[in-house]
């Protein structure tokens, strides 16, 4: 009955006064929670090994990337405290109440993709551990695996803020004491001779770094832009906006950063360890671990995944509301779930090979997000005062029904990024059709063709293009607020 009671009833609802409350450093431990996460220590060894870049581009493109993303995030946040209502609430204003049904379909589907990846990542790990430590049997670990991680993300994404909030500050604590451990234990694989001989023979392409930053965007934190304010959204509106920006996006990208560079630093330093990565960049990370500190690994690895994929849970829930599901947000949490447990279910089983479909999932879902994004961000730059609640869900209200204008920019964005990036999963052939503009750069099998620069198209077509044709619209809105 206790946990009954402790299922968040908010959905898309603005959240009332009585329950604001807060300061901005208290946004720290979700989004640090979510980004505590080992596949950042993959992400070093697919740098090296997808773009044939050098150690310090690999620096350069986990900052710049990590940095460049979270910001938008965090400019995204101060809409939440500004209006206290999530996200996919406060883009109507920019799409109109019943146009915003486009993005929201697409938020969604990014959440309920990338919670699938995490827990199949967290059941991977845990496969690797379980064998390797108890030789359990290969299917039996996957299994048990498979039902701690989901299990633990179904908990915490259902019930909802409250219980998020205090299930990410232990998860913070705990994941980051033992990733330290993690790092101790291996700080002693690096090979500085080899590191220095991978600068000296490769200085890389100027195509390999910004590829190795757009995958650092896509996959580290663009896709936490549509639920920048499900957050923020519980704070009082006098929070300042500078504190908000500042602990989203110090939250959110300290140790990213930090695991990106040693992950590039092990990997530059162990052939072995950069070959098995494409296959479970996770549970690769096992190899250069000993045996004694294996079940510490495989907590901080679950908890790290976890942390993302509740808050993807959550949110997916909310954005399943926005676009007309006719129940609560916990009930399409749910539902979520389930496609979840699917999707999990086909990676860890039936996959081959992690790294391709996942960036195919990146990239695919990441032009339409970007350009999304662009345009939100814009949105919440120019307007000058708080959202009108009430215009918010009435379709004669003055956000409108439709806005004409920003959809059509959402799927020009669309259309053309999808033009600049290519697709290298060879299971995913009906994927082919991407890169139909990449002759103007070099053609499919270019230097440029793995960067997928139509990721950057599409956030200056959404961003440039909704400050050019809305920026008057917003202007005479605002000149009638009251």
């Amino acid at each position: 009955m206790n946990i009954l009671n402790s299922v968040e009833l908010n959905s898309t609802n603005v959240i009332e006064e009585a329950q604001r409350g807060g300061k901005a450093r208290s946004l720290f431990w979700p989004w640090a929670a979510a980004n505590v996460s080992l596949l950042a220590l993959g992400y070093g060894g697919l740098f090296l090994d997808l773009f044939t870049i050098s150690f310090w581009q690999a620096v350069v493109a986990a900052v710049v990337g990590t940095f460049s993303s979270f910001g938008l995030v965090g400019v995204s946040s101060i809409a939440g405290k500004r209006s206290n209502a999530p996200t996919m609430t406060l883009s109507r204003a920019a799409f109109g109440v019943k146009g915003n049904v486009l993005p929201g379909f697409l938020s969604y589907l990014t959440f309920v993709g990338w919670e699938t990846v995490l827990v199949a990542l967290a059941t991977l790990a845990s496969r690797t551990v379980l064998v390797r430590v108890g030789h359990i049997n290969h299917n039996f670990a996957l299994v048990i695996g498979f039902i701690v991680s989901a299990g633990l993300v179904i908990f915490g994404g259902v019930l909802g803020f409250q219980t998020i909030m205090k299930i990410q500050r232990w998860l913070t604590s705990i994941t980051i004491v033992l990733t330290l451990g993690y790092i101790a234990l291996t700080w002693s694989k690096i090979d500085w001779h080899k590191v220095h001989t991978l600068n000296a023979g490769h200085s890389g392409s100027l195509a390999g770094l910004v590829g190795a930053t757009i995958f650092a965007i896509t996959g580290i934190g663009l896709g936490w832009v549509n639920s920048a304010a499900d957050y923020s959204r519980y704070l009082p509106r006098n929070t300042p906006s500078r504190s908000v920006i500042g602990w989203t996006v110090f939250g959110s990208s300290l140790v990213p950063i930090i695991l990106v560079i040693f992950g590039t630093l092990l990997s530059a330093s162990s052939s072995t360890l950069k070959g098995a990565i494409e296959g479970d960049p996770v549970g690769a990370l096992t190899s250069i671990l000993p045996t004694w500190f294996l079940i510490p690994f495989a907590i901080v690895a679950i908890l790290g995944l976890i942390g993302g994929a509740i808050l993807d849970l959550y949110s997916s829930g909310i954005a399943l509301v926005s676009i007309g599901f006719p129940y609560r947000r916990h009930r399409a949490a749910i539902i979520d779930a389930v496609i979840m447990l699917i999707g999990t279910i086909y990676i860890a089983w039936h996959s081959p090979n992690f790294v391709a479909p996942f960036q195919a999932f990146l990239i695919t879902l990441g032009v339409p997000i970007a350009a999304w994004s662009a345009i939100f961000v814009a949105d919440v730059i120019m307007r000058k005062v708080d959202y009108v609640q009430g215009d918010l869900f009435d379709p004669r209200g003055r956000y409108g029904a439709w806005n004409t204008r920003s959809l059509l920019l959402l799927i020009a964005g669309t259309v053309i990024g999808w033009g600049f990036v290519t697709n290298s999963d060879p299971s995913a052939k009906w994927l082919n059709w991407q890169g139909y503009f990449m002759s103007a750069i070099g053609g499919k099998s270019g230097q440029w063709a793995p960067a997928n620069v139509g990721v950057i198209v599409a956030l200056a077509v959404g961003f440039a293009g909704h400050i050019l044709l809305s920026r008057k619209a917003i202007t005479k809105q605002e000149a009638h607020h009251g």
